[in-house]
């Protein structure tokens, strides 16, 4: 499991998802790139700001509950 001790728009998604609590905030917010096929390269490289812009999540109260699980 990955420790992060705080979760930024920089914070990259395989950081995320490396963390099975985070993970669950990605799911309950229906993450698309939980789904997709690419997200296995990508994941290295896409940060969760970019992510969560692109797709239109309110990115402040994502990082909020990602944190929280991440405590």
């Amino acid at each position: 499991m990955v420790k992060i001790k705080k979760i930024t728009k920089n914070t990259t998604l395989a950081e995320i998802l490396g963390n099975p609590k985070t993970k669950t905030v990605l799911l309950r917010y229906n993450f698309p790139c939980l789904r997709c096929p690419l997200s296995v390269y990508e994941s290295k490289t896409l940060k969760i700001g970019e992510v969560a812009k692109l797709y239109n999540f309110d990115v402040d109260n994502l990082l909020k509950d990602l944190n929280k699980k991440a405590k």
